[in-house]
């Protein structure tokens, strides 16, 4: 069986505030790219719920934050079509991130 790793590096401040990231994916060809957020979930079987870590560094803006959540709304619809094959529901979700989109001001 072959094994893999992402890492990400975090570099935090006095009060533990993030201020430099930094992630590896070496399959991926990925190594010491940095980045300004990240968001990582995980599916706790037992308790039945998603476990999440938010990270993002003091200096991103707040406009690529806005980016940053409105992609993220859109690869959920595309996971969701994947995994469960319910086109509708997908949807649905592209659009409440087109709302999103609009309502944050990062589209007309």
């Amino acid at each position: 069986m072959k094994k893999t790793q992402i890492t990400i590096d975090i570099e935090l401040d006095e009060n533990h505030v993030p201020e430099r990231m930094t992630w590896n994916a070496e399959d991926g060809g990925v190594e010491k790219e940095e980045t300004k957020a990240t968001m990582i979930s995980v599916w706790d079987d037992k308790k039945k719920e998603a476990l999440r870590i938010d990270l993002w560094t003091k200096d991103m803006p707040v406009d690529q934050m806005k980016m940053f959540i409105h992609q993220i709304l859109l690869s959920m619809g595309n996971t969701y079509e994947r995994a469960t094959g319910e086109e509708d529901v997908a949807f649905w979700l592209e659009q409440m991130a087109e709302e999103f989109a609009q309502k944050a001001a990062i589209k007309m």
